[in-house]
C-alpha cells in the first residue's frame, strides 16, 4: 500500500495528515448537528489508512487499508489534521513500534476505541488532536461510568466487545470495531516487531 509523495511534500519535508471519520449508523445524520454521532475514525498518511480494531489475541489491533474505504464503514468526511515531518520510511518504523502499544484484546469502547488511537497518532504526528465531537459519546460514558452496563465498565479487567444495538429505523449495528470474517481479509494488520529494509530506528520527536 502507499501513495505517490507530491513533489511540495517531498521538497518541504513536510508530509499531510488527516482524519477520515466513517458513520456507525444513520442516526448520526439526525444528531451530528447537536455534536452527537456513533463514529469510526482512522488516520490517512503518506496514501494508507490506519485505525485501531478488537479482536481476541494479545497482538497488534492496529490496521492499515485504502484510504477512505474501510470495510464495515459508511464514509462521512475527511478533516485536515496538521502535517508531519516523518518520511516514509520513518513513519513505518514509528507506526509499527507504536502497534505493540494498541492490542486487539485491550480495546475498550470508553477507555481505549478507535478514535483513542486516532487522537494518539494524530498529537503525535502533529502535535494536534482529534475533533473532540468524534469521540464525544465515549467521553459521556467515561464521565457516567456507574450508569453503564457492569461490562462497560472502566473496572472489569475482560476484553470489552459491544452488543448489537437496534436502531429506531429498524438498523442493526455492532457498534465496535471488531475484526469479522466478511472483512478480515481486507484489513491488513501491522506487525509490531517486523523491521524490513524499508525502516528505519529512529524516536519520534514531539
Amino acid at each position: 500500500m502507499g501513495g505517490a509523495i507530491s513533489g511540495g511534500a517531498a521538497a518541504t519535508g513536510e508530509y499531510p495528515v488527516v482524519l477520515n471519520v466513517y458513520d456507525l449508523t444513520p442516526l448520526n445524520n439526525y444528531v451530528h448537528w447537536c455534536g452527537l454521532g456513533i463514529f469510526h475514525s482512522a488516520v490517512e498518511v503518506h496514501g494508507s489508512e490506519y485505525s485501531f480494531g478488537a479482536h481476541d489475541l494479545p497482538t497488534s489491533g492496529v490496521f492499515e487499508v485504502e484510504p477512505k474505504s474501510c470495510p464495515g464503514f459508511l464514509y462521512r468526511s475527511s478533516i485536515f489534521i496538521g502535517r508531519t515531518s516523518l518520511h516514509p520510511l520513518e513513519f513505518r518504523d514509528f507506526i509499527q513500534r507504536m502497534a505493540s502499544e494498541y492490542h486487539g484484546d485491550t480495546y475498550h469502547l470508553i477507555s481505549k476505541n478507535c478514535n483513542h488511537f486516532t487522537d494518539d497518532l494524530s498529537t503525535r504526528l502533529t502535535g494536534k488532536p482529534i475533533p473532540g465531537w468524534v469521540n464525544r459519546l465515549a467521553k459521556l460514558g467515561a464521565f457516567c461510568n456507574c450508569l453503564l452496563p457492569e461490562s462497560m465498565r472502566l473496572d472489569s479487567t475482560e476484553t470489552k466487545n459491544l452488543t448489537d444495538y437496534h436502531f429506531s429505523d429498524d438498523s442493526n449495528l455492532t457498534i465496535n470495531d471488531n475484526f469479522d470474517d466478511d472483512d478480515i481479509e481486507d484489513k491488513h494488520l501491522l506487525s509490531e516487531s517486523s523491521v524490513s529494509e524499508n525502516a528505519i530506528v529512529k524516536e519520534v520527536h514531539r
